[in-house]
Formats: C-alpha cells, structure tokens, sequence
C-alpha cells in the first residue's frame, strides 16, 4: 500500500469483503483508526480535499468530512466496526474553502493484532457521474447507436466497427480488421463535393492523423454485402483519436446513412437544372438531345425520344393514324450500364405507352414510357431503361421523370411552333425577294442575303433591281426593324411600294418622300413606335434608292436613314458616297436630299445593310471599314466572287442579324448606240425627224418592220410635242436590246385616255403608239417632260391594234 498511502500506517491489508461502496477507478483513499482519526492520507486524497498529510493525520474524521450544510459529521452513520457502509453525496470543504460533493464509503480494516479501524474511500460525485455516463455512452455507442462508428490506425487500417456497421453492412469486426476500406468494399466511392477535391477514404484518414484537421460531411457511395446491386449513401465525418501525450493513435469516422435525403436533393437539382438547360434553343432535335444529356446516368443509363415527323416540320401530328411515323431524334446510353441495361424493351414499352396515351413500364419497371404531351396533342414519347440489378422507377421517379417529360414537350411544342412560322416566314421572304434580278444594259449586279440565326430567323432586309425608261436602272435596299412575320410582311409592303413608286419615274428624293407619306399614313411601326408591341413586330424601315443612267454615266441617289454606299473607283479604291442621311421612313415632314456624282467606266457600288457590318462585337464604322477593305484592291473579278470574298470575311459565322448586299457595277453606254437631236418648234421638222432616225437606223441594221414602227412612233410624238409643248424639243434613239424612241419637250402636261368619235380627225395617234409598242410612259423633269417608247426588234409580236379608243395631249 506504500504507493497508495502516505503516514505512519504502512502496509496494512484490506480485510472482509467490499461492498457496492468498493473503490472505482480514480477515487482518493484514507485509512481511519476505530475512533475515526486519520492514520493514513494518499495523493489522491491531497489533490481531492486540497488537504497535505500532514494537515489531516490524527485529525477526526467528522472535522474534515462534515457536511458544509449541516454540519454533521460521519461518526453518526459509522456501523459496528465489522460492516461496510456508505454515504451518499454530501459537500465537503477543501483546504482553500471551496465545497466538494463527494460520495464516501468505509470498509473495515484489520490494523495489526488486535486493532481495528477503517478504509475510506471518497469520490468526487460529480466525477463518477460523468465516468458511469461515459461508460455508459461508449457502450451504447457500440451496440445501440443508429450512427455508424469505424476507428482506423494511422495507416487507415480498420481497427475496429461497431454494432450499426456490422448490421448495415453485413460484415463482422473480425472479417475487417486490419484490412483497407477499398478491400472490403471495392466498389464505394466518394462523391464529388463542391468544396473539395475527391479524394479516397484512404487519403481523408491518413490526412486527418496527420494534421489533426477534423473533416465533416464527405458523402460516400457504396452497395453492401447484404444489398449488392443497391448503392447506398453515407455522410461521415472524420476526426482524430490521441493519445495523454497528444500523440495520434487513430482516426474515428462517424457516419449516417443519408441515401433517401441524398435522392431527394438529386431529385431537385435535377428538376433545377432542367430549367436551365431544356429548351435553351428553338430547335427540336437539340431540345429532345438536352434531356437525353440530362437524365443519363443520373436518373437512368439510356433514354430514347421519338418524334412523330409532321412535327419536325412544324405542323401537328395527324392523330388516327394506324402506323403512326416516328422518328428517333435523341439517344443516350451510359456505356458503363450497357451490357445490363433492358434496351429490348424500350421500343416495345414506347409503342405501348402511345398507344395507351399514358404512361407505360415493364414488369419490373426498368423501363418507364412517357408520352411528350403539349396543350392537349401528343407530339411523341420519352423512354428510360435501367439495369436489370438497379433500383426499379419507384412512383416519386415516375414523378419526377413526368415533370421533366412535360418540360420537355411544352419547349418542343414551342419549337415546333417557331419551325412553322419560321419555315412559313423563309416561304414568304422568299417571295418577297426577287428570286432573279433582271439583266440590264451597262451595269453588272451580284446580290447576296443572309437571314439571322437562331431565334431572330428572318428579317426585313431587302434589295431590288428595278428596270427604268431610258435605259436607266433603279437601285434600293431597304431594312425593316424587327423579325418574324411582322417584319417580313412589312418588308413586303414597302418594297412593292418602292416598285409602284418607281414605275413613275419619280427622282430619289421624290420616291422616298412619297414613301415616307405613305409609311406614317398606312401605320407602318417606326423607331419610335410603341414599346409594347410583340418581339417580331417590325421597329422601324430605312431605305435608300438610286438610279443610273448608263448613257450619262451619272448616278442619282438618296437615303432615308440608311447606311451610305460604298464606291469603288477602277483602280480598287474604295470611300463612303457622300450622301446626306435624311431621316428614317415614317416621321414625316423633313425633307431628303439627293446626290447626283458621275461614276467612271468600271466602278463599282456597294449597298448593304447593317447586318453586314454590325454585331456584338464589332462596332459599325469597324465594320464599314472591314467592308472597304474587302472590297478594295485593283482587278477584283467577278461580282460574285467578290460578294462570296466579302461575306467571308465579314460574316465567317452566322449573323446575328440579316443581312444583304447588293453589288453593282457601271458601264457608259457606247456613243454609237445613242443618237440624240435638236428639233426646232416647227411643223416642217417633223419630216426631218422621220429622216434622221431612218438614217440612224439603217446605219444600226434594223430591219425594215422595225423601222417602219419607229418612223410612226417618231413621227407621232415630234408631231405632239411641237404641236402641244414647248422649247426646247429633242428626240433621242437608243438602240439595246430594243430600241427606245424618247421625245423631250418644256411642257408639263401629261397625255390622257379619251374615247375618239368616227367623226373625229385626230386623237388616235398616241393610241397606236401604244399599240405598236413593248411599254411607253412619261417622266419629268426639271425642265419638261419626256415620252419613251420601247419597240421590240421584232414587232410581229406586239398585239394587234383596236379602234376606237384614242389618246391626245
């Protein structure tokens, strides 16, 4: 007992047999003579009471042990001498004044022959609650705890499990111990987190011995013995285990089973991330591939979407039909799960589910069909597989997977919608534009258009070629605001108006006034119109209109809001018309102007729209400049090699907006297919007209029906306009793939219809100028009028002549 007490009493024995009072592990002990005076007081003892030895020896008991409430001492609960007694918890005071509970219990000792006293032995109350709880919570933690419980040494190596891991696992402590957890269950895994790298069980325990550093919430994924082909998911957390020097011993990993919360959160994020990533485009195919590359492998290793086709092309499916057509637009398979995967049973369960309308699985549900259902009309069907050893569709599966069905099919619907109305949109713009611009003496033209990808589709960029009298051509380009429909039925408007307009012969600036009345006056949206109209409403219309006269070499031109043209000299250099803007169609009220410039022999103009030469990331005097640069150089070919140059380097994706470039190139008229002449204001020079222009075209080669034709057409208008105009009076022969007969004068009155009388002497001479001719109209100028004819080289073919009918001036 030397190692236990301190005093004058050594080596004394214990005697009888010790009661539930016994010493427990970590008590103090003391030894009492029969009077109840201590003989004996041990370390433990000191640092319990705060008392030394020698403070204590030969002191009664009740002085040190009384109760700090009371009073009362021991002495009066002390038995015979021969029994073992105790006492419940009473505070004691320590040597520095401060209470104590303690629980005491005296054990009778034989003291030497003859003499008797007293074991004590005293225990910190409190102490030994918290020891019973802690032997109690480790054993509860062993085989009572739902929490998994794993202790790894150092090298994570499984040292010991408790009960809730051999139950859930199906596996004993000594099948485990001592072996690597990748050993016992080859398969597990730990899950990708966002905050941390993936990393093996293994690295996570050896990490943690290492630097002391606790981890929480690392989830695991494994099968177990009992349940090999159904995986599991745990959330452990790992801290370590040390021994009193604060060295590590260990690893302790607590784990709970989280796989039904674990589905559910997946379950979510899954339906979250269909919101985001179905129906991103308008375009079938790739909205059924977004939910193949959604569901596979995390909600089941294949999936087939079939389509039935009207659909593909934006009409609804022909329902009644007996052999309905389908067609397969998505597949996805996970080809770690193919060899096992119910793929036989996908076609069958599909027709199945579409015949039924409904949804539709196999006998052990490793197959679920869905019906793709959109305002009412089924437009096709969905099909998930799994492997034969997973997981059957549970009725929350089919849930979710009906959810993401149904998203799927109203984002299909609307791209089946938009394919129509795109496709009908193309068919109408297609009209719209000239499919084949005419051929027209002494220019040469190359047009390009380039609609919008993506949801913007078709635009309201248009351009025109439009044959003049004179031999003279007109030039537009145009853009409509907006997409869809909209703007190309405003496109539509405005371009047939532009070719009323021109049929006139009206100047530029004319034409577009005129346009721009007719725009504000129709309701046409302008830039400024309501902000609340739908996406495809057309915004606002820019136009700008030139004409060329290849026998002047002169060019007349005016823009209403548009972008100015490019021209290209011969020698390849390349500058900005300079044109006055004029504002937008559809304000009304400000004036446009024109410029006349005279264009070389050669040169080269380019009109264009601003979806050539602006997008997101190109500002648009970048991109007139990118347009001059393509178009420059000495020698440029062919126009369409130059449209396909320029549309390559500018546009090397698909625009984002239309776009549509008109390329023209100049040629003068030869002198010697024009004559021209001054006629004086006398009857007598009718006579010298029919001479003159027989001349000019004996000298041309025209044969002698053709002539005689337009020895009448010259003689009648010479006649009118000396008759009916005034100075000057000039006629002026053209010879193309006709011949044009124009007579000028300074008068401003236009000829009329009037029905002649039998009676009547005159009247019928603009009446068969009519009849004798391809076309024949009238054009102002800003000093009179002129009167063109177009005679066919062979006139055999113009209809015949019918009386009765006349014109005068």
């Amino acid at each position: 007992m030397t190692s236990i007490f301190t005093g004058h009493d050594q080596g004394v024995r214990p005697h009888g047999t010790p009661s539930s009072g016994m010493p427990t592990p970590g008590g103090a002990t003391a030894v009492l003579d029969r009077h109840l005076r201590f003989t004996g007081w041990s370390r433990e003892a000191e640092e319990l009471f705060g008392l030394a030895s020698e403070e204590v020896l030969g002191r009664s008991a009740d002085a040190v042990l009384a109760d700090t409430e009371t009073g009362a001492g021991i002495s009066s609960a002390a038995g015979d001498g021969g029994t073992a007694w105790s006492l419940g918890p009473r505070p004691v005071r320590r040597g520095d004044g401060r209470p104590v509970p303690v629980s005491l219990s005296l054990t009778p000792l034989a003291l030497g022959v003859g003499a008797t006293g007293w074991l004590l032995v005293a225990v910190d109350s409190e102490l030994a609650h918290w020891e019973a709880l802690g032997r109690a919570m480790l054993d509860g933690l062993d085989r009572e705890s739902p929490v998994q419980l794993v202790i790894y040494d150092t090298d994570a190596r499984v040292r010991w499990v408790n009960a809730a891991i051999e139950k859930q696992f199906g596996i004993s402590l000594k099948e485990v111990a001592g072996r690597f957890l990748k050993d016992i269950l080859p398969q597990g895994e730990v899950l990708e987190e966002a905050d941390r790298p993936v990393i093996s069980v293994e690295e996570i325990v050896q990490r943690v011995a290492r630097t002391g550093s606790p981890v929480v919430d690392v989830r695991y994924r494994s099968a177990t013995f009992l349940a090999p082909h159904h995986e599991r998911v745990w959330s452990c957390s790992y801290f370590r285990l040390q021994d009193e020097e604060g060295r590590p011993i260990g690893v302790c990993e607590a784990g709970l089973d989280i796989t039904d919360r674990y589905v559910a959160r997946q379950r979510l994020a899954l339906l979250s991330r269909a919101s985001g990533s179905i129906g991103r485009t308008l375009d079938i195919r790739h909205t059924a591939g977004e939910l193949a590359e959604l569901v596979v492998p995390e909600f089941a290793e294949a999936v087939i979407v079939d389509i039935f086709e009207p659909v593909l092309g934006g009409e609804e499916p022909r329902h009644g039909s007996t052999h309905p057509t389908l067609c397969r637009v998505a597949q996805r398979t996970d080809h770690a799960a193919a060899k096992d995967t119910a793929y036989d049973e996908l076609d069958t369960v599909s027709l199945r589910c579409l015949a039924e309308n409904a949804p539709a699985t196999d006998a052990a549900t490793h197959v679920l069909a869905l019906p793709l259902k959109a305002r009412g009309t089924t437009l096709g069907v969905a099909a998930f597989a799994r492997p034969q050893h997973a997981d059957p569709f549970e009725h929350e599966e089919i849930q979710l997977a009906e959810e993401l069905v149904s998203r799927t099919a109203v984002c299909l619907d609307n791209a089946r919608r938009y394919t129509r109305e795109h496709t009908t949109a193309l068919m109408l713009q297609r009209d719209l534009l000239p499919r084949a611009l005419p051929e027209q003496p002494g220019v040469e033209v190359a047009h390009r258009y380039l609609p919008a990808a993506g949801h913007a589709g078709v635009g309201g960029d248009w351009y025109d070629v439009i044959p003049l009298s004179g031999a003279r051509v007109g030039l537009v380009v145009g853009d409509v605001a907006g997409h869809g429909m909209g703007a190309a039925a405003t496109m539509g408007r405005v371009r047939t108006t532009v070719a009323a307009l021109a049929a006139l012969d009206l100047a530029p600036d004319e034409l577009l006034a005129r346009l721009d009345d007719l725009v504000a006056r129709t309701g046409i949206p302008t830039s400024g119109a309501a902000e609340a109209e739908a996406e495809d409403q057309a915004l606002g219309v820019t136009c700008l209109y030139a004409i060329y006269d290849p026998v002047s070499r002169h060019c007349v031109m005016a823009r209403a809001g548009h972008l100015p043209p490019v021209l290209v000299t011969p020698d390849g250099h390349t500058e900005l018309v300079d044109l006055p803007a004029g504002p937008p169609l559809g304000l009304g009220g400000l004036p446009f102007e024109c410029a006349d410039i005279e264009l070389q022999e050669g040169a080269m103009l380019a009109l264009y729209t601003d979806g050539l030469v602006e997008n997101r990331q190109t500002d648009i005097d970048a991109g007139i400049r990118s347009l001059c640069t393509a178009l420059s150089g000495p020698g440029n070919g062919q126009l369409d090699r130059i449209c396909d140059r320029v549309i390559t380097r500018l546009l090397p994706q698909a625009p984002e907006d239309d776009a549509a470039l008109l390329l023209l190139r100049v040629h003068a008229l030869a002198e010697s297919l024009v004559a021209t002449w001054d006629m004086a204001c006398d009857a007598a020079e009718v006579a010298r007209a029919r001479s003159l222009a027989l001349d000019q075209l004996a000298a041309w080669g025209v044969d002698e029906a053709a002539s005689f034709v337009v020895e009448l057409v010259v003689s009648e208008l010479v006649t009118n306009a000396i008759r009916y105009g005034n100075a000057p009076v000039c006629l002026r022969l053209i010879q193309e793939r006709g011949l044009i007969v124009e007579v000028s004068d300074g008068g401003h009155t236009s000829p009329h219809l009037r029905r002649a009388a039998m009676e009547d002497e005159g009247g019928r001479g603009l009446f068969l100028v009519a009849q004798l001719t391809q076309r024949w109209g009238t054009r102002y100028t800003s000093t009179g009028k002129t009167i063109w004819t177009e005679v066919p080289l062979s006139p055999a073919k113009l209809p015949g002549t019918f009386p009765g009918e006349r014109f005068e001036l």
